[in-house]
């Protein structure tokens, strides 16, 4: 534990604790007074009230529609599956704002519905929740079929040789089985609704403000950072209670299970119902994912065929100092590094959270873990620059502090998707082994890590995927002759005129087939395996 305790402690507890300092102290004093004048404002009452109901209904919906995919991919082998699990990734990666503008593009003024249909969804909340169930979808495609694809199915299979219904056995062997899983796609689906900025912005108007919004307002362009700190403090507070809540209720049903070799559990769909179901999940992919996306590709060309496509190698004199389109090997830099960290730290934390002698310190460490991804993006971008700037750890200057912050939030992620299978490795098989005189470090290696093995890769693609992708604390902190992507395409959007929207969507597109590429070799790395387990 005590590489992940310093990493978070000087990485993410340090800058947060001092920008809301600086907000809270005028003169040497703790204006503590401002707590309470901000919560008896009644917009900001109002902003509490929408960031939560909204984050609930997006995390209900999310579930909802993204369960029965994760059992086709967990459960169902058929042609283009390894493309198709590649595609659902996509929007995952892509930065809030530009998932705002496709969103934008496809239900507002002028957009897609508006032209064939007449129909507008760019004033109501429908917009929003949609454009949040499309980029958390394969968060719960993940995150649950990852460990439901390594379920052994003959544990279903005997309830219903036992006189179990089909349901009955899903909703009494599975489901239990299945719960902690679950339960971690719902957290992290909430903590990104919850913490929702770019989609909330771009489509929300001046109608729909969540607090990240607010906070980014307060500090960006009211400079009152007093409120700032204060809308931080509440969302902190908020957020480790939910966790709280989360590591207590999961905790008490995570038990050990039988895991097999993923690969002997998918098959090919059977009867006019599984194949409906598959066809369904298809449907919904191409309707919600594929659809959005497609509007991306077809900015990225409208008007100026491959003309966007080759403005995006000049200098524009403008906020780049180098052509827009170097921000593609950036960003892939800056990703390698981050994962990197982030299977370090994230895998060091699983293991330890996993020892059955943990005692109440090192769990409760299992709920701060997540907290980067609850806690304002806003915030932890400016944090870095106020904490981080001077001996010993003057970073400012370092390409090392990109990485860092896009660890911040890939960590959680590998946590999450790591600790459901470890915890479900029988601790017999790992005292055989020392019996039979395996050290602990061979035991682990012969035992946990060929169990783990799936998760390790799906989590590390993860890892990747939001560090491409992550936008708010990178945008602070990106240097103007080192952009990332996302930062780019903000840049872009935030700049009037055709050519600057075209090369936005231009950069856009290049980074989802990025992405589409790197998850496609994932898969292929992640379904290579020696032997079955």
């Amino acid at each position: 534990m005590a590489v992940p305790v310093a990493f978070f402690a000087v990485f993410f507890a340090y800058p947060v604790a001092a920008i809301v300092a600086r907000g809270l102290k005028a003169e040497g004093t703790w204006q503590l007074g401002r707590v309470g004048e901000v919560l008896a404002q009644s917009d900001v009452r109002q902003v509490l009230w929408f960031t939560t109901w909204q984050a609930l209904v997006s995390t209900a919906l999310t579930l909802l529609i993204a369960l029965p995919g994760a059992y086709v991919f967990a459960r169902f082998d058929f042609p283009g599956k390894q493309v198709l699990r590649a595609v659902v990734t996509v929007p995952f990666v892509l930065p809030t704002v530009v998932v705002g503008t496709a969103f934008m593009a496809l239900v507002g003024r002028g957009g897609l519905l508006d032209e064939l249909w007449g129909l507008r969804l760019d004033t109501t909340v429908w917009a929003i929740l949609l454009a949040h169930v499309f980029f958390n979808y394969a968060v719960v495609v993940r995150t649950v079929g990852g460990l439901w694809a390594q379920l052994d199915p003959r544990q279903e299979e005997a309830a219903r040789v036992l006189g179990a219904s089909r349901f009955a056995a899903w909703r009494t062997v599975t489901l239990p089985a299945l719960a902690p899983a679950v339960a971690a796609a719902a957290l992290m689906v909430f903590l990104f609704t919850f913490t929702s900025f770019g989609v909330v912005q771009i489509l929300g108007g001046p109608t729909f403000s969540t607090l990240e919004v607010e906070i980014y307002r307060q500090t960006s362009e009211i400079f009152d950072l007093s409120t700032a700190a204060v809308l931080t403090m509440i969302q902190f507070v908020a957020v480790g209670a939910i966790l709280a809540l989360h590591a207590w209720t999961v905790r008490r049903r995570e038990t050990a299970l039988r895991l097999v070799d993923a690969s002997v559990t998918a098959r090919r769909p059977r009867g006019a119902g599984q194949w409906a179901l598959l066809g369904g999940v298809v449907a919904t992919v191409g309707v919600l994912l594929l659809l959005p996306l497609a509007v991306l590709v077809e900015r990225s060309f409208a008007g100026a065929g491959l003309g966007y496509y080759r403005a995006l190698t000049r200098e524009d004199g403008g906020v780049f100092l180098v052509p827009p389109i170097e921000a593609v090997g950036n960003s892939l830099q800056y990703a390698v590094a981050a994962t990197a960290i982030a299977v370090v730290i994230g895998g060091l934390a699983s293991v330890a959270l996993t020892r059955r002698d943990a005692g109440r310190l090192v769990r409760g460490f299992d709920a701060l873990l997540m907290l980067p991804l609850g806690v304002s993006a806003v915030t932890v971008g400016f944090g870095f620059l106020i904490a981080l700037d001077e001996p010993p750890l003057d970073l400012r200057a370092s390409w090392i502090l990109v990485p860092l912050a896009q660890a911040l939030v890939g960590v959680p992620f590998v946590v999450r998707t790591m600790l459901p299978v470890l915890r479900a490795v029988d601790v017999r098989l790992r005292e055989a082994a020392a019996v039979l005189g395996a050290s602990p470090w061979r035991a682990w290696r012969e035992v946990d890590l060929p169990m783990v093995r799936r998760a390790l890769l799906i989590a590390a693609g993860f890892a990747f995927a939001v560090s491409l992708g992550e936008f708010g604390a990178t945008v602070f902190i990106a240097r103007p002759e080192n952009p990332t992507l996302p930062v780019a395409v903000a840049r872009l959007l935030g700049r009037p005129g055709d050519l600057n929207y075209g090369q936005a969507m231009a950069l856009s597109t290049i980074l989802m087939i990025v992405c589409a590429v790197a998850l496609l070799v994932l898969e292929r790395l992640r379904t290579d395996r020696t032997g079955e387990f």
